[in-house]
């Protein structure tokens, strides 16, 4: 009998049926090629773990000063498109899905990593106490701009021709990066966001610029292929709020109203700690579409999410690093690999798609 049954029902995202109830995670891996393309290894390495429900890619800027660390990959160029195509064919060819996560880290950024030098962007110019990660290694990120009224609408727009280009690279479909202290979530949040027009104040004004990203980004794919990942406790890269439940569940009630497939929330502490008090259910009484949940989570712990209820879908991020054949372990109650942490970022073959699977 297969252990963990639940994890294997397949389940209908929009349009699309996916085999399984795991997510691979985004992951960043800082493996990109040169002007951010992802090269022939990425296609090995997704291919690899195709044969969960679905993949989300790593998280992947839409634009040059959307970039906040070295070597990761861009959706705005015709060499990343052509790069990405290689990527998706081969994980369709292994007969998985994928999702591209669009990505702009706003003031999680450092100069050198910006064209001609330029400062990061950001709600309001308020400096991060925070780290990127450069060709110098981890640096402090650099002091940050305020973005003026057009350049919030040229960079909704640059959501719009990120989610174009991606569907010109042959992804299922595409999730919006709000969390983690990012450029989104750097606007929903009162302590990096200071504004006093309609973008900064009130939760309604704070989350305009998501509601105008995901309305622009679903009017050229449709909302049935759009997904939005939030972090609502997370403290990571100096974010957080005076109330995050009462921001989140307005947040979660506007993507109800949007349409949009999905919600992926990390619940808890980015990679760390789970347990900071916030009701994840109230949130998921405001959305009726699929709910992924992210954080720490292995088979068992998602299997009881799922029968429960408080779930539609698990993403398992760094064990699908360690184990490409992860559903296979999972099925037969074998022991995984153990993670190489030096191999993390950065770096070749090794540590990427080398990890050994059960039938080699």
């Amino acid at each position: 009998m297969t252990a963990h049954a639940t994890l294997f029902k397949p389940l209908t995202l929009g349009k699309i049926t996916l085999a399984n109830r795991i997510a691979m995670a985004p992951l960043t891996r800082n493996r990109a090629a040169a002007g951010n393309v992802p090269g022939p290894l990425a296609a090995v390495y997704y291919a690899q773990r195709a044969s969960v429900g679905l993949i989300i890619s790593e998280a992947t800027q839409i634009s040059p000063i959307g970039q906040g660390y070295i070597a990761t990959p861009g959706i705005h160029s015709a060499e990343q498109i052509a790069g990405w195509r290689t990527v998706t064919q081969a994980v369709h060819t292994a007969g998985g899905r994928i999702f591209m996560q669009l990505w702009h880290v706003g003031r999680i950024s450092h100069t050198s990593l910006l064209p001609d030098g330029q400062a990061p962007v950001a709600p309001s110019a308020i400096r991060a106490a925070s780290k990127t990660f450069t060709s110098e290694g981890f640096v402090d990120v650099s002091m940050p701009r305020a973005l003026r009224r057009e350049e919030i609408a040229q960079t909704v727009a640059d959501y719009r021709q990120a989610a174009l280009n991606a569907m010109a690279a042959g992804f299922d479909g595409v999730e919006i990066h709000a969390a983690n202290g990012y450029l989104i979530d750097q606007f929903l949040r009162d302590s990096s966001n200071r504004r006093d027009d309609d973008y900064g104040g009130s939760i309604d004004n704070r989350a305009r610029f998501l509601r105008e990203v995901v309305a622009a980004v679903s009017g050229v794919v449709g909302a049935d292929r759009v997904g939005v990942r939030i972090s609502p406790v997370s403290a990571f890269n100096d974010i957080r709020d005076s109330a995050p439940q009462a921001l989140f569940e307005a947040v979660a009630a506007q993507m109800q109203a949007l349409g949009i497939v999905y919600v992926h929330v990390i619940e808890g502490q980015t990679g760390g700690d789970r347990n900071t008090p916030f009701d994840y259910r109230a949130l998921r009484r405001q959305f009726k579409g699929a709910w992924i949940v992210n954080n720490g989570y292995d088979a068992a712990m998602a299997d009881t999410a799922i029968t429960a209820g408080d779930a539609d879908m698990v993403a398992i991020g760094r064990p699908l690093i360690a184990n490409p054949d992860y559903l296979a372990r999972v099925a037969n109650g074998a022991a995984l690999n153990p993670l190489d942490q030096a191999t993390l970022y950065g770096g070749d073959a090794h540590g990427y798609t080398d990890y050994p699977t059960l039938t080699p």
